[in-house]
């Protein structure tokens, strides 16, 4: 078995997401009663469409970290823990005792559930289970004991599929996106934290009245709040912040005018490459509803999808775009904190898109529910960050030069690894019988209550 599930991680590592997530589409499709041409041709088109999203967070990310690297030097601050990104979070998580094992325990969870009932969501990103194994990894580190962390990757995959069933009406009116939920374990945890900013904005006059959408802005602004000028403002801003002393005048121009250009590029593609994913979805969507429709009584079916396909908005990225220089000064100011950013500025977007159907895309509301959100990260970083360099260790992975020990944000700053792996270090099997009975307890009031839960996360009123 363990010869299967390694060759099976062997080959899902290898092809990469863009070439397992069309196949795990085609194979849906087609199942569901697609014509296999047009099954075959949605596959390809979301892969192509993931591809680009890729190109464009590659293109964000070599900026930011550009810009990081440069505000770190000038500052000359030194800290122990380095922020090594989500893709160094992933190779740990997969490289991990329970990365061999994540992939049928949540493909089994998954079917379960959805069998049973108790979720709506089937959950095809087969590529962001890391986030299970992530946290499972950081259990074994903490206790030594393997099943601990395999059932507490169970219980993660489960509480996905919680969180992915709760936000689904809210992602699915706001991003146009019909059939579809989102179970990824860096972008749903922040919906708790979006509930309770919102709830405190809506008790402070002034700030409760501003009305900062994406729409409104441009209106207000004209060509100044349209998003490619947005971006291309907001990258000459943080390009001078980084670069002002890169050289001389013709080099900081160059870095400075290239930042900004980059950025503008971010905000023009990245929609457009969430269309293109959407041409690919509309054959699925459709094919999944004729099929419930015939076979289980119309029963309502997500298909769950990586957070990717929501970062394209507008709201979402320009408000991670000014989040990156207001978090790198919180790592600076904020007492206690061992986390040097670097490497995940990229994946701010991930983080905060759920805030958006919540906050009708307020940009400013956004701002501050990313704020507090990574603030608190910043501690919940360091907290984990012995732990997150013993998973490193055990999974051989090569620590950079001069880092006494490494985090990322993507996970290491969010609260389910940290309340997950405290639990179980702390509790032990009292701690995963816990979180069992949690995970149970929400899924039962929410299927008692669904529309206020939905309403709670962001769905629209219904009249």
């Amino acid at each position: 078995m363990d010869a299967f599930l390694a060759g099976l991680k062997t080959v899902i590592d290898s092809l990469g997401s863009t070439v397992v997530l069309p196949i795990f589409i085609f194979l849906l499709a087609w199942a569901m009663g697609a014509k296999p041409a047009r099954a075959f041709r949605a596959g390809v088109t979301i892969g192509i469409a993931f591809i680009g999203i890729n190109l464009v967070i590659n293109l964000m990310w070599g900026s930011l970290s550009g810009v990081a690297q440069a505000m770190v030097t000038n500052t000359g601050i030194k800290l122990d823990t380095v922020d090594v990104g989500w893709p160094s979070a992933a190779a740990i998580a997969f490289g991990s005792s329970v990365g061999l094992w994540v992939i049928p325990i949540a493909l089994l969870v998954n079917i379960v559930l959805l069998f049973t009932n108790v979720t709506k969501t089937l959950n095809v990103d087969i590529w962001n289970f890391w986030h299970f194994a992530f946290i499972g990894s950081l259990i074994v580190a903490a206790t030594g004991q393997l099943w601990y962390g395999l059932v507490a990757a169970a219980i993660a995959a489960a509480f996905a599929l919680f969180l992915a069933d709760w936000t689904a009406k809210a992602v699915q009116h706001f991003y146009g996106l019909p059939g579809i939920s989102i179970p990824h374990l860096t972008s749903a945890p922040v919906v708790p934290i979006a509930i309770g900013v919102n709830w405190l904005i809506e008790k402070i006059p002034g700030l409760r009245d501003l009305n900062a959408d994406t729409e409104t802005i441009q209106k207000k602004f004209g060509i100044l709040g349209e998003p490619i000028i947005q971006g291309l403002v907001i990258g000459l801003i943080l390009g001078i912040i980084g670069y002002y002393n890169a050289g001389d005048a013709a080099t900081v121009i160059s870095k400075v005018l290239q930042c900004g250009m980059n950025l503008a590029a971010v905000m023009l593609l990245l929609p457009r490459m969430v269309k293109i994913l959407m041409e690919g979805l509309i054959p699925v969507s459709e094919a999944a509803r004729t099929f419930m429709q015939k076979h289980y009584g119309g029963r309502e079916f997500y298909i769950g999808l990586d957070s990717a396909i929501l970062i394209g908005h507008p709201a979402a990225i320009s408000s991670s775009l000014v989040l990156v220089p207001l978090v790198i000064l919180l790592s600076f100011i904020l007492p206690g904190n061992h986390v040097l950013l670097f490497a995940d500025l990229a994946i701010i977007p991930f983080v905060v898109a759920m805030c958006a159907p919540l906050m009708k895309g307020n940009v400013v509301r956004i701002i501050i529910a990313g704020l507090i959100t990574l603030g608190v990260g910043f501690y919940f970083g360091t907290g984990m960050a012995d732990l997150f360099t013993s998973a490193a260790q055990a999974a051989k992975f090569q620590m950079p030069e001069n880092a006494v020990k490494i985090i990322s944000i993507g996970d290491g700053f969010l609260w389910p690894p940290f309340v997950f792996t405290n639990l179980v270090k702390g509790l032990g099997v009292v701690g995963l019988v816990i979180l069992i009975a949690a995970i149970a307890a929400l899924f039962f009031f929410f299927s008692k209550n669904t529309k206020s839960w939905e309403k709670a996360a962001g769905a629209p009123v219904e009249e």
